[in-house]
Parts: structure tokens; C-alpha cells; sequence
């Protein structure tokens, strides 16, 4: 499926200052169609593009479950640095969701890869053909963005050599909690479930612990639309778990993202049904040591890097944690990013686009 080269931008209902496009995608495989996507950008970047000032690279970045994009303080870091900066609420996420919609729901993950591939096309369209790309996930956005580099690679390697690298801010890499729900029989039993009732919610409430430690209306600095990101999250489906599950047996195999990343997580852990002051300096979702095992299986050259005291969503941490990350993702950038790309497309004696920026 192919997206018109035409503006269809309109402004951003949830953000000043950004403007948003929509996707249309393909019947939907779950039968919840008619499915879009929407693809968020700085309102200057078209601007910028327009007026033929050169660009660093661009960058796209994918959400997790129960979330959207709001992160404007990263779209400033990238922005800063000569990047453009796009976001993507995937189908039924977001400004994606519409009333017919199963939140967040799919049950395989592979389909994401449509409204990802229209989006770098897009970009491309407007920044240039040959822009470097860097690729963003969060959470569950990370572990789609990981298995879809490596899909991409065998399947489009012309477009996967535009990428340059991938930044993963705690990626979902495997199922969180008692080791029981790790094992076969339960495994199993998800799956028999996912195929005869897919959109049937698991019996299990999830904690607001997270959502509260974030929300200016709780105990947290962040303003967004809590109709979107709920504060103790949407429902979670048996198919959607299932895809899930899925996804992680095949990272546990081993992929090849086939380029540079760099995976930002929290140095503990701390679950709990209630908010306290320790939510605020870990991560309240995820377990971090599964974090640390599994990101040796993206192949390639991975850094993992635990921040002291972050988040779930290391930029949304405390002021300390989340500058540090910050400065990690300039270091790569600096270390790992730039000097491949220079080495690989400029002759040593020209500057580089990207030197012009920094």
C-alpha cells in the first residue's frame, strides 16, 4: 500500500506547535477496520524542509502499550541536534483509536510493520531519499521496532541501510512477574485462549502506580491526556499478550536488528499495587534484569546502559535520571552514530551534513 506524497497535514489537537498526518492501512487481519496510523511531527520541520536547510537525519519514534506520544522534551534533544523529529501513534493507539477500536490490540506484532514502512517512506519524501535514519521504541514499542529491523533487513535491505541506529528505552523483551507465567503449560494456555477469544481481557488489574508517579494530577510533572494514557492502563488482551509472547521467543532465538543500538534501562525494579516515593526511582513496569539478558540477542553492536534512579520511560524519570540519559543518547550519537555514517558517505576532507548541525 502506498501514501499520496501530498501535504495532508493538519494541526496537532494534543500538542501545540506539532501537526499530525493520517495513514490509511490495509483491512485490518483482527476485523476491527477501517485501521489508521498517525504520524506526528514539529510543525518548524516542515518549515525547515521547505526552506532546504539540510538535516542531520531524521527520527522516528514508536510508543508502548497504553501510550502515545506527548514527549516533547525529546523531540527538542533530537531537533537540537539537527535532527527532524517524527512520532507515529500506531493503529488503535492514540490518535489512532477510534470508537470500534480494542485498545492497543493486535494479535501479531508483524503488523505493525505496514504503518512503520509508510512512515519511514514518508519521511524520506519530505527530508530526502537518502536521510539517515534513527528508529525510537519505548516498552512495547521496542521490542516491535527490534523484530521489525530485523524482518526489514531480509526484506527490504535498500531501505534498512538508510537506518543508522536504534535507541531502546526499556524494551518489553520478555513477561514480567512469578516465573510460572513464563512456563509452558501457561504459554500454551495463553495461546489456546488468543485463538478462540482474542479480544478476552486477562483477569488481572493493573497497578495506577506508574500512571500516578507520572500524572501532574497525581504525584508527577507530566501533562498528557489521560484518555489516551490512562492512569492504571488499558486492558490487556489474551491476544494481544499472545503476539507479545510471540515476539519474545523469537528475540530469544536471536535477531540481527542489523545496525547499532543503544538500549537505555532503569538499574531496578520496584513493583507495588500502591504509589510510594521509590516508584518514582525504578522502573514500576518492567524487570530490568530481563532487560539486561536479552538484549545481547538484538546481534550486532548493542550498549546497554543502566540509569540510576529512572522510570519505566527513562525520559520521564527525575530530573537527574533523565539527564543522564539524555547524555547517554548524546554520546552515542557522537561516538557510535556520527562517525559511522561519516566514515561510510562523505570523503574525509568535505564536512558533513551532520557537522554543520553540531
Amino acid at each position: 500500500m502506498s501514501v499520496s506524497t501530498g501535504t495532508g497535514w493538519q494541526p496537532d489537537r494534543f500538542l501545540d506547535h506539532y501537526q499530525l498526518r493520517t495513514i490509511p492501512l490495509s483491512d485490518d487481519p483482527d476485523g476491527e477496520s477501517p485501521v489508521t496510523a498517525t504520524l506526528i511531527r514539529r510543525a518548524e520541520t516542515g518549515a525547515r524542509i521547505a526552506g532546504h536547510r539540510p538535516v542531520a537525519g531524521a527520527v522516528l519514534y514508536v510508543h508502548g502499550f497504553t501510550d502515545y506520544f506527548f514527549h516533547e522534551p525529546l523531540a527538542d534533544f533530537f531537533t537540537d541536534r539537527g535532527y527532524a523529529f517524527y512520532a507515529i501513534d500506531l493503529r488503535k493507539c492514540g490518535r489512532s483509536r477510534e470508537a470500534h477500536h480494542t485498545a492497543h490490540f493486535t494479535t501479531d506484532l508483524a503488523r505493525y510493520d505496514e504503518e512503520l514502512g509508510l512512515a519511514l517512506a514518508l519521511i524520506a519524501d519530505e527530508v530526502g531519499a537518502d536521510t539517515r535514519m534513527i528508529i525510537a521504541g519505548h516498552s512495547t514499542g521496542g521490542l516491535i521496532t527490534a523484530l521489525w529491523l530485523d524482518r526489514l533487513r531480509e526484506q527490504n535491505p535498500d531501505r534498512h541501510a538508510l537506518v543508522d541506529g536504534l535507541l531502546l528505552n526499556s524494551p518489553w523483551f520478555d513477561l514480567q512477574g512469578d516465573a510460572v507465567l513464563r512456563t509452558l503449560p501457561v504459554t500454551m494456555l495463553i495461546k489456546a485462549i488468543a485463538a478462540v477469544s482474542p479480544t478476552r481481557v486477562i483477569p488481572q488489574e493493573l497497578s495506577s502506580a506508574y500512571g500516578e508517579s507520572l500524572h501532574e494530577s497525581a504525584y508527577g510533572e507530566w501533562t498528557y491526556d489521560l484518555a489516551l494514557k490512562p492512569m492504571g492502563g488499558f486492558p490487556v488482551t489474551f491476544g494481544f499478550l499472545n503476539a507479545v509472547r510471540s515476539g519474545q521467543r523469537h528475540l530469544h532465538h536471536g535477531i540481527d536488528v542489523g545496525t547499532p543500538t543503544l538500549v537505555l534501562r532503569s538499574d531496578k525494579t520496584h513493583f507495588a499495587k500502591t504509589y510510594s516515593a521509590s516508584t518514582d526511582r525504578a522502573d514500576a513496569v518492567l524487570d530490568v534484569r530481563q532487560i539486561a539478558r536479552w538484549s545481547g540477542c538484538l546481534g550486532g553492536r548493542v550498549s546497554t546502559v543502566p540509569i540510576p534512579d529512572a522510570r519505566h520511560d527513562v525520559f520521564l524519570s527525575v530530573t537527574h535520571a533523565r539527564e543522564q540519559a539524555y547524555r547517554e543518547v548524546d554520546t552515542w550519537l557522537t561516538h557510535t552514530i556520527r562517525p559511522a555514517t561519516d566514515s561510510s558517505d562523505t570523503d574525509a576532507s568535505e564536512p558533513t551534513r551532520k557537522e554543520s548541525f553540531l
